[in-house]
């Protein structure tokens, strides 16, 4: 007879579903709308160019056309800004899956938007879609991950915790395919192009309304045990016993009660929080400042370098996002096999040495023959060693270091670090890179450096973890003083220091 054990291990149909229903119609849409407009950019500044010249009877000096471009490609990491912001109060609100559905606003409309904008003559459409574009994407980039961490069991939140990266990366790589020359990356094709990004949202509207709300957001926030109860039975199979989960969040649910709902003001200066806070700005600094936006921008520089045609880089492009796929595919296989830090040490290791012999392929290139070969390798490693580990890992461990009460105040905190350095990143690389050239992977290379240190010194273990035995291990680091469990709990683990208590507010 199988045991409850295993499974638990079990990923079950629902459980499945509901992630490929939130993950495709959230996640995908950041990774699609990141890249889409790579690719065709001379298509579509070609349109600006033209709507201009109806308009005024001249077209754009290059000075103004860059602006407006670098405005478009901008506006998006702003937006994400203003959706991290916004997220903390909607998943309080309306819940994780209700944060998901009404996020579809902001893909449908500007979906509309763009696939009218030619017809329409307006390249300012196109401009103000990628604001609301950039909200869906900051909205989703923090709920999604809430939703699908507290919608899994322990022993699977790690692999579905990266599910977030895994659509990302598939939305990047769909849009390098349909960007392409020759399907829709073209004169006529753009605003189909620009307009795909609606039909996730319309699905997952049609089908995520089918699945429950987090069990954990019903009990603890909502004080609904018995739709909780039915939530997690339909996620783990009829034949589950649900109770030792439901027991795990009733003690969740008592740690946390003398505290209430931490803003994010209340998360700075809460002293039981310092680590948790400190690790998860680093997660998501040396996330982006690692290099992974600027590898992105450089790496056609590389490929023409190494005498690839300007015509067949977009196919190395291509390649380079299967290899991305396949590796972000891997860490999810293995995330739970291997655990989260092994694989964030080993990825900022990769990535770290790519930088530093990156950096001596263009120095020497030019005196060496193959060397420009060899910086396409080191694109490709780095794209690999960031796919197996900071990519797709943080969005996992960023769920597991916060309780219920915190966790929509550290998403906040979270996501605006990430889309201000992702904002940072795109801003300024170009500029150092003309200042130092080859140099500038140095800078990421240092910092996946301090990252992995970082990492290996303060950051746990939470494979297998419960939320509250997670806390309990940051509670020992934060040097605060934790009563023993008690044993009135069924199915508890050993006793440990708990985060609960008068004295601590946890």
């Amino acid at each position: 007879m199988e045991s409850k054990e295993a499974r638990a291990w079990r990923l079950q149909p629902s459980l499945a579903l509901a992630t490929l229903s939130a993950a495709f119609g959230s996640a995908f849409q950041y990774g699609y709308n990141v890249a889409v407009v790579n690719t065709p950019h001379q298509v579509l500044k070609s349109f600006y160019n033209e709507t201009y010249f109806e308009r005024h009877g001249r077209f754009m000096d290059e000075k103004a056309l860059l602006l407006l471009w670098s405005c478009t490609v901008s506006v998006f990491p702003l937006g994400g800004l203003l959706g991290s912001w916004l997220v903390g109060h909607l998943v309080d609100k309306c819940g994780r899956r209700g944060t998901l559905l009404i996020n579809n606003i902001f893909a449908i409309i500007p979906a509309i938007l763009m696939g009218v904008s030619k017809v329409a003559r307006a390249f300012e459409l196109i401009i103000f879609s990628r604001v609301l574009l950039g909200v869906c994407a900051g909205i989703s980039y923090s709920a999604l991950p809430m939703y699908l961490g507290e919608l899994a069991p322990k022993q699977l939140r790690g692999a579905l915790g990266t599910m977030t990266e895994v659509f990302v990366i598939i939305g990047v790589f769909l849009a390098q395919v349909f960007s392409l020359q020759a399907i829709l990356g073209n004169a006529t094709g753009w605003p189909v192009l620009l307009a795909v990004t609606g039909i996730p949202a319309l699905l997952q509207l049609l089908s995520l309304p089918f699945f429950p709300e987090s069990p954990r957001y019903t009990l603890i926030q909502k004080g609904d045990e018995e739709a909780a109860r039915r939530a997690l039975r339909r996620l783990r199979g009829r034949a589950a016993d649900v109770e030792a989960e439901l027991d795990d969040m009733r003690e969740e649910e008592r740690a946390e009660r003398a505290e209430g709902h931490l803003s994010v003001l209340n998360l700075f200066t809460f002293r039981p929080l310092r680590w948790q806070l400190v690790s998860i700005i680093v997660l998501m600094a040396g996330q982006q400042l690692s290099g992974i936006n600027a590898i992105n921008y450089y790496a056609d520089t590389i490929y023409t370098s190494a005498g690839v045609a300007a015509t067949h880089s977009q196919y190395v492009t291509v390649g380079a996002g299967v290899v991305n796929i396949v590796m972000t595919v891997i860490s999810a296989v293995a995330v739970e096999q291997l655990g989260r830090r092994l694989l964030l040490l080993v990825g900022y290791g990769l990535c770290g040495c790519a930088c530093l012999v990156l950096t001596l392929a263009l120095l020497f290139q030019s005196k060496v023959a193959g060397l420009s070969y060899l910086g396409v390798l080191c694109v490709f490693a780095y794209i690999a060693g960031h796919s197996i580990g900071p990519s797709p890992v943080p969005s996992v461990v960023r769920t597991e270091i916060f309780l219920q009460s915190s966790r929509p105040a550290a998403f906040v905190v979270d996501g605006t670090v990430h889309w201000l350095t992702n904002f940072v990143i795109g801003f300024v690389f170009p500029s150092v890179q003309e200042a130092i050239g080859a140099y500038s992977f140095i800078v990421f290379a240092g910092v996946c450096l301090l990252t992995a240190i970082y990492i290996y010194v303060v950051i746990p273990e939470t494979k297998g973890q419960t939320f509250v035995q997670i806390n309990r291990i940051f509670a020992r680091r934060n040097g605060v003083e934790t009563p023993e469990k008690k044993g009135d709990v069924t199915g508890a683990e050993p006793p440990g220091p708990c985060a609960a208590g008068k004295g601590t507010s946890f």
